[in-house]
């Protein structure tokens, strides 16, 4: 019975940190439909800014979560208007945006590692503690914090996109980008809020992954491929089934390697990404157009 609530409250945890990053994807994928892998290096990119403020230039740690965040939008905004608006009005495909996306990632990855090197970073800011016990099983404060902080932000994201005036357009745009701009509403302004908003929560998902990880600079493939995983099983353009499906696919990491030795996390999430591409590639509550409500 420990083992198996110590598998569940881990496999929360990590859903929670997947949550963020395919939250952040499915709200880019929706509104421009395309797949932008650079997605997980915003990740990256963010907690090494945060180390450089807090590790480095001794900030308050509250302020450079502030900045950080604030960096992580504009450096979504940055990556949209100076790269993909222009590939956009060349009319390349889709294909070739994919491609550009993970040239884009691999760029950035190379910089972090060029400017910070390759050795990990830690911002060191809490010390370790013992845990919560709870029948068995532990879990740390921070690690509460991080689920709670977690639920909490998704839950005001989905309010905002299903109630807001912004959310209510990007779910127009989502829907039918042509029918937007006949009825006045410009999509590509949507866009670029829409990788403002989404990069933005990568930069608050840098910042609970920095607390109780170690910051390097191919942290972000691995988170983009469990968001993109996530995202894939809830529904990519339903961003409470990429919530969901983020969280499933946490436990099922988690439960997984009750069974299997812990080296076959990987490729469990592989595995359900082949799955539902291969037997439901709409997800569990996706539909083709549009952000589900």
């Amino acid at each position: 019975m420990a083992i198996f609530l110590q598998l569940l409250i881990n496999g929360v945890i990590a859903g929670s940190i997947y949550a963020l990053v395919a939250s952040g994807f499915s709200l880019i994928y929706a509104t421009n439909r395309f797949i932008h892998f650079a997605h997980g290096t915003m990740v990256t990119v963010s907690a090494y800014f945060l180390y450089w403020l807090f590790a480095m230039l001794g900030l308050n740690f509250y302020l450079a979560g502030i900045l950080t965040i604030i960096f992580a939008g504009f450096l979504g905004w940055i990556s949209y208007v100076g790269f993909y608006k222009q590939l956009k009005k060349k009319k390349a495909s889709n294909a070739v945006l994919l491609v550009a996306s993970i040239g884009l990632l691999i760029l950035m990855e190379n910089l972090m590692l060029l400017i910070f090197g390759a050795d990990v970073k830690s911002l060191n800011l809490l010390e370790i503690t013992k845990g919560y016990e709870i029948g068995g099983a532990i879990i740390t404060g921070l690690q509460i914090v991080i689920v709670v902080s977690a639920l909490v932000l998704l839950a005001v994201l989905f309010i905002f996109v299903k109630y807001a005036k912004l959310g209510k357009t990007m779910r127009a745009v989502a829907d039918n980008p042509s029918l937007a701009n006949i009825l006045g509403i410009n999509s590509d302004k949507i866009c670029q809020y829409s990788f403002i908003l989404g990069s933005a929560i990568a930069g608050f998902a840098a910042i609970l992954i920095a607390l109780e990880q170690n910051i390097e600079p191919v942290m972000g493939l691995t988170l983009i491929i469990k968001g993109f995983t996530g995202a894939i099983i809830g529904g990519v353009t339903s961003l409470p089934g990429s919530i969901l499906g983020s969280y499933l696919l946490g436990l099922a990491e988690n439960f997984g390697i009750w069974y299997l030795p812990s080296g076959y996390k990987d490729a469990i999430a592989f595995v359900l990404l082949f799955l539902f591409l291969l037997i439901k590639p709409s997800g569990i509550l996706g539909i083709r157009k549009g952000i589900k409500e």
